[in-house]
């Protein structure tokens, strides 16, 4: 199998050093803006490098990993689609939910599959959540708590583009929240603060922020997300219903510390980012790519299911805004 990636910053990057370790993929096609880049990925990982996007999807690759800027993605998407061949893109999969509803509108009907980048829904822990509510084994559900905690914010450049601590951070918890329950969000309650980073707050945005969310069944959802968090990157969910509960990241190298007496755990080495939480789901994802690619699977995370987690962002980011509860309904509306 022959894939092309498109962007080789650092998670293009990381994704080229997955996909060269899998059996499925025999060759890559790499392109960048730096051609620098595009080079050093085509002798690390013994790619083919081509000068443009354009030039990948004329190289005969049978899927193509859209790793590049933002902005990019709705006319990398399109391009692929309309070259026949299937998409792996990271998310979001516009920068604006108009565009984003755009791209979905003009793929309906291609038949070529696309799939948007959410690791977690591969990451053997959240797998396991979801298996146990489908299952039954919790029963009716009635509070879920996601968090994301980062161990330090980006930089400002990266704060400026990012369209918020909602669209970029809370997101992933979003669209795990409605992966695992299986259920959709109704309405939103947001609350947020800065007390770290001055530029954080320069640029409209929250360091830190809190979400309740009502799922469609009445079960509430309460979200935590900060761009602070010295002890490394957190990620836990936790699902409680009437029969059991179950948690997600509550191992040993959760970055957290115990002050009761006697208790050790956790005893390993905290998380430190992103990358050393979820290599292996990200394997897994990428793995899952090349089963779409081979036509015998459907995409597990399509561009709806990607809109879906960015409504319940816009409307977290209006209700911290102006204060009030915002119903999804509204944002779609708007």
């Amino acid at each position: 199998m022959r894939i092309g990636i498109m962007g080789l910053g650092r998670i293009g990057a990381f994704h080229a050093e997955t996909l060269s370790g899998l059996d499925a993929v025999d060759s890559l096609v790499v392109a960048d803006p730096f051609a620098d880049a595009a080079k050093a990925a085509g002798e690390r990982f013994g790619a083919e490098v081509a000068d443009s996007p354009e030039a990948v999807l004329r190289s005969g690759v049978d899927g193509v990993v859209i790793a590049a800027a933002t902005d990019a993605h709705p006319r990398l998407v399109l391009a692929a689609v309309a070259a026949g061949v299937p998409v792996f893109c990271e998310k979001p999969v516009a920068r604006t939910m108009s565009e984003g509803v755009a791209v979905l509108e003009a793929v309906a009907g291609s038949g070529v599959e696309i799939q948007i980048g959410y690791n977690r829904r591969f990451d053997a822990g959240f797998v396991a959540a979801r298996a146990a509510v489908l299952a039954g084994e919790l029963g009716a559900l009635h509070t879920v708590r996601s968090t994301t905690l980062d161990p330090a914010p980006p930089p400002p450049a990266y704060i400026a583009a990012s369209g918020g601590i909602f669209r970029d951070c809370a997101v992933h918890d979003f669209d795990i929240v409605r992966w695992v329950t299986g259920r959709e969000v109704v309405e939103v309650y947001a609350a947020g603060g800065n007390r770290g980073a001055d530029f954080i707050a320069a640029a409209g945005d929250a360091d830190t922020v809190s979400s309740v969310l009502t799922l469609d069944d009445g079960t509430l959802a309460v979200v935590s997300n900060s761009r602070h968090n010295a002890r490394g990157h957190d990620v836990r969910l936790e699902l409680h219903g009437f029969l059991d509960s179950v948690a997600v990241g509550w191992e040993d190298r959760l970055p957290m510390r115990s002050v009761e007496p006697g208790v050790s755990f956790p005893g390993g080495t905290p998380y430190d980012f992103f990358m050393d939480r979820f290599a292996a789901a990200y394997r897994a994802e990428l793995t899952a790519f090349t089963e779409v690619v081979a036509g015998r699977r459907t995409s597990p995370c399509t561009v709806a299911d990607a809109l879906e987690a960015g409504w319940i962002a816009e409307a977290c980011a209006l209700s911290l805004r102006e204060h009030r509860p915002v119903r999804i309904d509204e944002v779609r509306a708007a």
